[in-house]
């Protein structure tokens, strides 16, 4: 029997310690989680500049299957990592979900949906070219707008607040919750249940 192709959840997000508590890396954040969660720990990918774990959600043969991705490329490469894995894993464009920071929600809400533009976001626009689809799935962590006249590069190379932070590890394991929603249960059941505010 062929084993059924595994779901490729790729957390967007910068490499190297000075990048680690921006808001832009809370797609790694919620990558790690789910590592953390499934027992597995993140290696160096043969195949791809990317740190990959590779795991089951839940128990038995027919568990599904999580390809765990970080890209090292930094943000504006994202798309090459993800591409290479996609084919190595033999993912079909509908089981990659790309996990990332979203300008245009308030902090903490999440929205999660299929296709749609880029919203200036370097990561999805490398993926977009990458897959040569727009119609992957995505986790939005929103993180709302950058206050005053601060540039939205600026505002999402900072960290989140010390408020923020507060809630920080309460939204960061929602996230999770939605991504494992949309493996278990499909997109339209996981909104049900994510999109309340």
């Amino acid at each position: 029997m062929e084993q059924a192709a595994p779901w490729l959840i790729v957390g967007l997000g910068n490499p190297g310690p000075q990048y680690a508590g921006n808001r832009h890396n809370v797609g790694f954040h919620i990558a790690d989680l789910l590592a953390e969660r499934t027992g597995v720990k993140f290696g160096r990918h043969r195949k791809a500049v990317a740190d990959v774990a590779e795991a089951r959600l839940g128990y038995g043969a027919d568990a599904p299957r999580l390809v765990l991705v970080k890209p090292l490329t930094y943000m504006n490469l994202s798309g090459g990592p993800a591409a290479a894995l996609s084919q190595f894993y033999k993912v079909p464009v509908a089981q990659v979900i790309a996990v990332h920071d979203e300008l245009d929600i308030p902090y903490g809400q999440l929205r999660l949906k299929v296709g749609g533009g880029e919203g200036g976001h370097n990561g999805l626009r490398s993926m977009t070219k990458s897959l040569s689809t727009k119609e992957y799935l995505r986790v939005r962590f929103g993180v709302g707008r950058p206050p005053g006249r601060q540039d939205p590069a600026d505002f999402v190379l900072s960290d989140f607040s010390s408020v923020e932070r507060k809630e920080l590890e309460f939204l960061v394991d929602r996230a999770a919750d939605a991504v494992e929603a949309i493996v278990k249960v499909g997109l339209a059941a996981a909104q049900q249940t994510y999109h309340t505010a």
